[in-house]
């Protein structure tokens, strides 16, 4: 838990600072560029302390630049929608991604979904309608629709991930989402970077290792505990977001930001629960 909620922190950090660098005139292509770049030696340094290099041997190459491809518009999703909206309405509906996860579970994995799991559903996108509150004139329709896609496509990540973990590591599938991704954003970064003042620099790197981080502790908390237990813990972004937003002089997040948040956060929290308890029954079984 204590592994999730690092990791909560500087994905949390990672996202106001790619908030910053936009703008201060970086490309969203430019951040994702260096975001994986920057992260590479912490990965490589991860590797090496736990399964060795030999454990990066990919045995479904295919299905590593599919993850890759999903990953990388998922993450530019996610940093677009922080630079579109305010940061706490833009985790408010990335809270969403489990809502998404069951929805594509029982449409594509053909998982038995039942009543339960589907009131929770709805609670969830209850959730989104009251983040739009009437006086919310300043949060662009774009921005929303950017966020409900980046949920959306962390969501098929998951899927994804969930594949590629019957047969690889999760050193081999992190290496191989950050190596794969940097020869297409590094010839975008030439198309469309340049150069920086010192302090922009230092967002970049603080962006990057902050990522290679997340990852890290995010894998780590999985080995520890089941996701039932850590999933609670990514919760804990609203509050860090809200306070990282003040720094940047955001303002705090009015009421219908928390009461839509917690709506959402309720609804994930109960999926998880559901699925812990059909994992349960499957072992029993």
């Amino acid at each position: 838990m204590a592994l999730r909620l690092g990791a909560a922190v500087c994905v949390s950090a990672m996202f106001i600072a790619g908030r910053v660098a936009s703008t201060r005139g970086v490309h969203i292509v430019e951040t994702l560029f260096y975001r994986q770049l920057l992260a590479l030696p912490v990965v490589l340094s991860w590797i090496a302390m736990t399964g060795g290099f030999g454990s990066i041997r990919a045995r479904r190459i295919g299905a590593h630049a599919t993850r890759m491809v999903v990953g990388v518009a998922g993450m530019a999703l996610n940093f677009l929608s922080y630079i579109l909206l305010p940061p706490a309405e833009a985790v408010t509906i990335g809270f969403t991604m489990p809502i998404f996860g069951t929805i594509l579970s029982a449409a594509i994995l053909k998982e038995k979904t039942g009543l339960h799991r589907w009131s929770a559903v709805l609670v969830g996108f209850l959730g989104v309608l009251v983040t739009q509150r009437p006086d919310a004139g300043e949060l662009l329709p774009l921005g929303v629709a950017v966020a409900i896609a980046a949920a959306f496509m962390t969501a098929c990540v998951s899927l994804i991930l969930r594949e590629l973990g019957r047969t690889e590591n999760a050193g081999n599938i992190v290496f191989w989402f950050t190596a794969l991704s940097l020869p297409p954003l590094g010839l975008g970064a030439v198309l469309y970077g340049g150069g920086h003042d010192p302090l922009t620099w230092a967002l970049l790197l603080f962006i990057g290792l902050s990522g290679g981080a997340a990852q890290m502790l995010l894998t780590g908390a999985l080995r520890w505990a089941p996701v039932s237990v850590v999933l609670p813990m990514d919760y804990s972004s609203i509050l860090w977001i809200a306070l990282l937003g003040l720094l940047i002089g955001q303002g705090w997040p009015p009421a219908t930001t928390w009461i839509g948040a917690s709506l959402i956060m309720v609804s994930g929290l109960y999926i998880a629960w559901r699925e812990h308890l059909h994992a349960r029954r499957q072992r029993s079984a």
